[in-house]
């Protein structure tokens, strides 16, 4: 067994994989605090049913066995949009304009597998490219640090930089102090296995009371907020987040229901945690694609196109739904099935780089050639 290998299983009750000491540095004198959280909705959130058209005319005709269980409970917004009842926080975060909405987004992808869409959201480029991930290259020229809440580092934040992180709850039983000094000491002629060592051991004191059930799986509630902790308590300019559950094909209204209200406990959770930094920080949240306006035989949707972009965190300028609404109609869908793109979801994350980050028109180049940042104001 080779050494890293080793260290990874005897780590302490944590999972840590790291090419570098400072995003886990207990010295939190960053160049800047604003933070960025990035969450992947694996699986296709149905748009339709989370920031819910109640004006368009086509709605009900489409979609009534969807609609009709949620329509006298829609937390409302502007222009006739609403969002789910679940999403309490959220919308509460919307009145407080720390959160706003994206309508008909999509990546440059047009098919409908699941793996593609998410490779190419991730990597954020024309073609997929499994090497090179958008939120990699925005770290790398910001000269920043991130962390992702994950086993292995996701496709969003590989690239040749080498201040990415990856932390996760293990369930491994925890392994006695003096073995970590006898590691130490057996090794001490091997400074980089010692640093790596010393580094989980920092981590695991910072973490030690964020440890699951080990016999539990570890819940987004749990892991969004010691991603808020880990952010506060370390160098880490931004973190990537994962949920999954989202590809409804059958059941929709009580599996959205249970996912939805997940979601919004957790970025309650992750905002707690941020404590003070919630000001500093964007939160963005997106899937791989939308699913179909019609409901199928099992009270359910399947892989559609056009999706929407949710953004929320203390730094916001929210309060607002953004995006081109194309219309339900039959002759407005995509392929006669799905809710048509009216934008490039690239170029809301190039801006929210540029006016969060500070990226310029030469770095945003370098993350995302070839797309233009939309004008709006976003924070």
């Amino acid at each position: 067994m080779k050494r890293r290998e080793f260290l990874q299983a005897t780590g302490a009750g944590i999972v840590l994989l790291t090419t570098s000491t400072p995003a886990l540095s207990n010295d939190n004198n960053n160049k800047s605090n604003k933070k960025i959280v990035w969450l992947m909705l694996r699986g296709a959130l149905d748009s339709l049913h989370t920031v819910v058209p109640t004006f368009d005319p086509n709605l009900i005709e489409h979609r009534a066995n969807l609609v009709n269980p949620i329509k006298d409970k829609l937390l409302p917004l502007e222009q006739g949009f609403a969002l789910h009842p679940a999403l309490s926080n959220m919308h509460n975060w919307y009145q407080q304009k720390q959160m706003f909405a994206v309508v008909a987004v999509a990546s440059p992808y047009r098919e409908r597998s699941h793996f593609s869409a998410q490779d190419l959201l991730e990597s954020g480029l024309e073609t997929i490219d499994h090497e090179s991930g958008w939120l990699a290259r925005a770290i790398k020229q910001k000269d920043a640090n991130g962390l992702a809440i994950a086993h292995t580092v996701p496709l969003s934040l590989r690239g040749d930089q080498t201040n990415v992180s990856t932390w996760y709850p293990s369930y491994l039983p925890d392994a006695e102090s003096d073995l970590y000094q006898r590691l130490m000491q057996l090794h001490e002629g091997d400074e980089k296995f010692v640093s790596s060592l010393e580094q989980g051991l920092a981590l695991r004191n910072q973490t030690n009371d964020m440890q699951q059930d080990k016999k539990s799986k570890a819940k987004f509630i749990q892991l969004a907020k010691h991603c808020g902790e880990l952010l506060v308590n370390t160098q880490a300019d931004c973190a990537m987040l994962e949920m999954g559950g989202w590809d409804t094909h059958n059941n929709q209204v009580g599996r959205l229901d249970r996912q939805l209200k997940e979601l919004d406990d957790g970025l309650a959770a992750l905002k707690t945690a941020l404590a003070a930094e919630w000001q500093n920080t964007v939160v963005i949240i997106a899937t791989e694609f939308g699913r179909t306006v019609k409901v199928n035989g099992t009270n359910g949707t399947d892989h559609g196109t056009a999706s929407a972009l949710l953004v929320t965190g203390g730094a916001v300028n929210g309060g607002k739904v953004l995006g081109t609404w194309p219309g339900l109609a039959p002759e407005n869908l995509y392929q006669n099935r799905d809710l048509a793109p009216t934008s490039d979801s690239r170029s809301w994350f190039a801006a929210l780089l540029h006016q969060h980050w500070g990226l310029n028109a030469a770095q945003l180049k370098q993350v995302f050639p070839d797309v233009v940042p939309v004008s709006q104001r976003l924070v």
